[in-house]
């Protein structure tokens, strides 16, 4: 996608689902003409229903063996050592990193966290949270060769651009789940 987005995440904790089915199957129309993998979040039952790659769930969520009962792979978000060393997702992720206010309420876990997860991690592993240009260096520096964001390309004067920036920062490692 624009600037180098390889992975697409659907999150929308407000939207009823008469209105996100159909926000979904059009995302899943674009990332599939794009080649780029469809992540719904925390509902197995409409990732499988768009024909997504992944659902996300969180640690209060449906259990991993539960949403892969949908035929879909398994995101998982983790915030702590104990939570990296027992993940069972297909991938998680670590975070969130820094403050951010599409985490109201969860603390940052800095980057000590990624440092364990760069050394303890048994699958990819995606750092998240308040990560934008401004900061994604030291993330890297941390041992990320993934990182998630919301707002650092979606409010962006150019979010193309902002995806490429971001992106660079992670060369030679690119974010993928390859």
């Amino acid at each position: 996608m624009g600037g180098g987005v390889d992975i697409v995440q659907i999150r929308d904790k407000a939207l009823a689902d008469p209105d996100l089915v159909p926000v979904l199957h059009e995302a899943r129309q674009v990332t599939g003409r794009l080649g780029v993998p469809l992540v719904v979040n925390d509902r197995p039952d409409l990732a499988a229903l768009v024909g997504a790659d992944y659902v996300h769930v969180g640690q209060d969520d449906l259990p991993v063996g539960v949403a892969r009962r949908f035929g879909v792979g398994v995101g998982l978000s983790t915030h702590a050592p104990d939570e990296i060393d027992r993940a069972d997702g297909d991938y998680i992720g670590v975070g969130p990193v820094y403050a951010t206010p599409t985490k109201e309420g969860r603390p940052a876990v800095g980057l000590e966290l990624v440092r364990y997860a760069a050394a303890a991690a048994r699958q990819p592993w995606f750092a998240i949270g308040g990560i934008d240009e401004t900061n994604v260096a030291e993330v890297v520096a941390a041992g990320a060769q993934r990182i998630a964001v919301v707002r650092a390309i979606g409010d962006a004067t150019d979010p193309g651009a902002a995806a490429a920036t971001l992106l660079a920062a992670l060369v030679p490692h690119p974010g993928s789940l390859d």
